[in-house]
């Protein structure tokens, strides 16, 4: 990817949003970077020459909340990262996916044409493929089945809407990633790693299921090495799948986090369909009493759903991971060995 003036990340205080930002800080390849946010920037996940940048004035924060106008002082922006959305699941509820994900891809695509901008890196969701007993790729047929995919759909839906306007001119890369995990981000991997090392994890008949997902190092690797391609081949538009090439089964994402923790825990199986109710009765006592607990019965539910989301796209065109799973933990480790 060659230097340009301007860079916006919407969602840039996010967790993805923090590392495409050391990457294009550490690699030179903006003048001045923008993050839009409604939250104040993740700082613990910068490097040391992303915290000089902010200070010196090379990136800056603009409070933006991308359900309404984006606005800036600038004649132009030569590249957009969209990050921005609301994508927790359990923790919203139904209209809140539409009301951020849709509202903020049409107000993205607008503050595009503003600025004269013609290239958008947006982060889907493998969400849209819905449940499927067979391994998909991104010529399968999307079946969404949570207000998460649907409004992750429809936002893609915008995003192509405005690189068919002018279809020879504006280029478009759509991610569908995985689950991402790595250092300061509490999503499942890390609660998996969690639920071990207090040994109150256990199977419900699904050690084989699969989980795609992959580094957040190397989904941000993507962006860049994608950008590229298109330069390279003269392309304008990319949709692909962000995974592990072999996406990992729970039981190979247990073996890998016991073994870079160096903690072992014997892992019992139980019962689904009485873990399940356990899950709804502590769900309920919970809100009850205001009580944060893991034990969610949408959480439950997840572990016996199998995503094998193949990235063929990357695999067919060359790209070459760097990251494995246990070289993945290997690499969080070391960089935050204080959450292992």
């Amino acid at each position: 990817m060659e230097r340009v003036k301007v860079v916006v990340i919407t969602g840039g205080s996010g967790y993805i949003g923090g590392y495409t930002l050391n990457r294009l800080i550490e690699d030179g390849l903006a003048d001045k970077i923008y993050l839009f946010d409604i939250k104040p920037p993740r700082k613990e996940v910068w490097t040391p020459e992303v915290h000089k940048a902010f200070e010196s004035g090379v990136v800056v924060y603009q409070y933006m909340d991308v359900r309404d106008s984006l606005v800036l002082d600038e004649d132009k922006v030569d590249l957009i990262f969209n990050f921005a959305a609301v994508h927790r699941e359990p923790g919203h509820e139904a209209y809140e996916y539409f009301e951020t994900n849709i509202k903020g891809a049409d107000n993205v695509v607008a503050f595009a044409e503003d600025k004269h901008c013609s290239k958008i890196v947006f982060t889907s969701s493998i969400a849209p493929y819905g449940h499927a007993d067979v391994a998909r790729t991104e010529e399968s047929q999307v079946v969404p089945y949570s207000p998460y995919g649907s409004s992750k759909l429809a936002a893609e839906k915008i995003h192509e809407g405005w690189q068919h306007a002018d279809r020879s001119n504006r280029q478009l890369v759509i991610a569908r990633p995985g689950v991402i995990f790595g250092p300061h981000e509490d999503g499942n991997v890390p609660r998996l790693r969690n639920a071990l090392k207090k040994g109150y994890f256990c199977y419900v008949g699904n050690k084989s299921v699969r989980k795609s997902g992959g580094y957040v190092k190397e989904l941000v690797n993507t962006f860049i090495w994608v950008l590229d391609w298109l330069e390279i081949n003269n392309k304008q538009y990319v949709l692909y799948n962000f995974s592990l090439p072999e996406p990992p089964t729970l039981e190979e994402y247990v073996d890998a986090i016991q073994q870079v923790s160096g903690v072992k825990r014997f892992v019992p199986t139980l019962p689904y369909r009485a873990l399940l109710i356990t899950s709804y009765v502590v769900q309920s006592l919970s809100s009850v009493f205001g009580i944060k607990q893991p034990i969610h019965p949408a959480r439950i539910k997840k572990l016996k759903v199998d995503n094998t989301i193949i990235p063929k796209f990357l695999i067919e065109n060359g790209y070459s991971f760097t990251f494995d799973l246990k070289g993945s933990l290997h690499n969080w480790k070391n960089d935050s060995v204080e959450e292992w």
